[in-house]
């Protein structure tokens, strides 16, 4: 169980230098921006960083972030519609958390 003070940091902006830089595209601060990115972002960019071998989105979540357990839930979406349902329903969840 997250506790609040968890929550809010998940929901934070990471630093600068830590911030997702999409192919071809924005530059992404925190889980709201990529939940938003995601439903514009080409098949061929979202492919880029999720596939088979490599999914950059979990990654990104787990060693940036620090959301172990949204970046396990992303490692199973295939699709970016998958991985929004999957963000706005932590997020919804983390926000609650948090107060």
């Amino acid at each position: 169980m997250v506790t609040k003070e968890e929550a809010k940091r998940y929901l934070c902006n990471a630093s600068p230098e830590q911030c997702f830089w999409v192919n071809n595209g924005p530059i992404l601060k925190n889980m709201e921006e990529l939940a938003n990115a995601l439903p514009d972002m080409s098949n061929e960019t979202f492919h880029h960083h999720v596939s088979s071998e490599k999914n950059d989105f979990s990654n990104w979540l787990k060693d940036i972030i620090g959301d172990n357990k949204l970046a396990n839930d992303l490692l199973s979406s295939r699709s970016k519609e998958a991985a929004v349902k999957k963000i706005r329903d932590r997020m919804n969840s983390l926000k609650k958390k948090a107060g």
